[in-house]
């Protein structure tokens, strides 16, 4: 089998394809700012290893310096251009082997080949300040081409831009009990997978951190959205298998011939 997907919570996700492993968005902490972890335990030491991370943009829940800071010697870490201007963080990981990355921008990995794609979604580090880096998805092709979305809304060019795949990492919640522009929810994901129609797709980015003392505010927006996504892929996309993991799983995934 070509690719396999573990998913461990949030947007981390390890992609094992082409003998390289490919580290999503990392998060390994227990309690981030105002959010904890209320499903599955953080990822275990292993999940720390990789040939290369991939960071989607500048928030904490997708760059959190702390998590990148348990990063082996050497790794490879691609994050969005202008990153290292506005996060002085990233400038102390000298043991990691930086690149930034601008929408269409492409780089090598073994024999894994990583695009950068655009995203609709605030690339700012904090809710406020000048945006200096832009919010990326990315595209790896080895054996299989799997798109990990990052955080991103809807956009007319999204099927465009993101090219043919055969597996889609997308996000269909959050941290919270609502969902800004620039995000997509079960829904929003589903009609994504429309247009993308991959073979396969892994729902991410639901069900682990919630605000401290919100279990009680709507919390099916925690619990729900990876049943829905599933259900709601059913109809407008019934082609494409959707794998719904546990914290901590992996699926096998092929493509076609």
């Amino acid at each position: 089998m070509p690719v396999e997907i573990t998913w461990w919570g949030h947007a981390t996700c390890t992609i094992e394809d082409s003998n390289v492993r490919v580290l999503t968005d990392p998060l390994f902490a227990r309690r981030l700012a105002h959010l904890r972890r209320r499903r599955g335990a953080p990822p275990p030491p292993d999940a720390r290893r990789a040939d290369v991370a991939l960071v989607s943009h500048l928030h904490a829940d997708h760059l959190h310096v702390p998590s990148l800071a348990r990063l082996p010697q050497g790794t490879r870490l691609l994050v969005p251009a202008g990153a290292p201007r506005a996060v002085p963080g990233l400038r102390r990981l000298t043991w990691l082997r930086v690149t930034e990355m601008a929408p269409g921008d492409v780089t090598s990995v073994g024999e894994l080949t990583v695009r950068a794609v655009p995203a609709r979604h605030d690339g700012r580090r904090l809710p406020v300040g000048p945006h200096r880096s832009p919010a990326l998805g990315y595209v790896i092709e080895g054996e299989a081409r799997t798109y990990f979305a990052g955080d991103t809304g809807l956009f007319d060019a999204m099927a465009k831009e993101v090219g043919p795949v055969d597996v889609t990492l997308l996000p269909v919640g959050g941290w919270g009990p609502y969902l800004g522009e620039g995000h997509l929810d079960a829904g929003r994901a589903a009609e994504a997978l429309a247009r993308l129609s991959p073979r396969s797709a892994v729902p991410v980015h639901y069900g682990t951190y919630w605000p401290i003392g919100m279990d009680a505010v709507r919390p099916h927006e925690f619990h729900s959205p990876g049943d829905e996504f599933a259900r709601l892929a059913a109809e407008r996309a019934p082609g494409v298998a959707v794998h719904r993991l546990a914290h901590g799983d992996s699926v096998r995934l092929g493509v076609a011939p």
